[in-house]
């Protein structure tokens, strides 16, 4: 993998818990002081991605095996990352990407119940061993969130459906991971938005500049 230059940071955590808010004051933040700022998300983020997208998302896909969700996530997180993050990283632009491979680790490992080595092993291939250098992992009970989504309108797709049991396992894994990761912040997503981002804005300048 070619050296990059660029910043990479990434947000996880639970749908409902708050990301795109806090991805789109980031970036607003960086764009203000002059940052060149690149924000994609997962899965998607390019044309044959997207069509991934739709394939793990749709909830006529109710059959889909846990491998195959898994294989499917890993081929569109490659051809991001080839087509989009690292091209930005090497120009030395900040990328920001809404979940990357500790969303699989979670939703898939973990949830899932699928082998933890084997997924580290096709995360790593998938990614040609790219790291972000950032993780923010927004926290929040999982009633919390399935009433923020119940707010929301339109359909769930088809990972929002899995249920509480579900979402409470994926939640438990991040905060797992979290205490062997350094590059992992855990945020409390139920504190107030500003209060949220005014710990993401420190750590984010704390990382550039060191």
């Amino acid at each position: 993998m070619t050296e990059k230059t660029g910043l990479f940071i990434t947000f996880e955590g639970i749908d409902g818990s708050g990301k795109t808010t806090q991805i789109r004051k980031l970036r607003n933040m960086l764009e203000r002081s002059g940052r060149g700022v690149e924000v994609i998300r997962e899965p998607g983020g390019t044309p044959i991605g997207e069509k991934i997208r739709s394939l793990l998302l749709d909830k006529s896909n109710g059959e889909m095996f846990s491998e195959t969700e898994l294989l499917l996530f890993e081929a569109a997180r490659a051809q991001i990352v080839n087509e989009k993050i690292l091209p930005a990283l090497r120009a030395g632009q900040i990328v920001i990407c809404d979940r990357f491979f500790d969303a699989t680790t979670a939703y898939q490992g973990y949830a899932r119940g699928l082998n933890l080595k084997d997924v580290g092993s096709i995360n790593r291939f998938a990614t040609g061993g790219l790291e972000p250098d950032l993780t923010f992992v927004m926290d929040l009970p999982v009633e919390t969130a399935f009433k923020r989504m119940q707010s929301r309108t339109g359909e769930t797709d088809r990972l929002e459906g899995e249920g509480l049991e579900f979402m409470c396992r994926v939640r438990n894994a991040y905060l797992e991971m979290s205490v062997s990761e350094k590059r992992i912040v855990v945020l409390d997503a139920t504190a107030p938005i500003e209060k949220v981002f005014e710990n993401i804005e420190r750590k984010v300048w704390e990382v550039l500049k060191s």
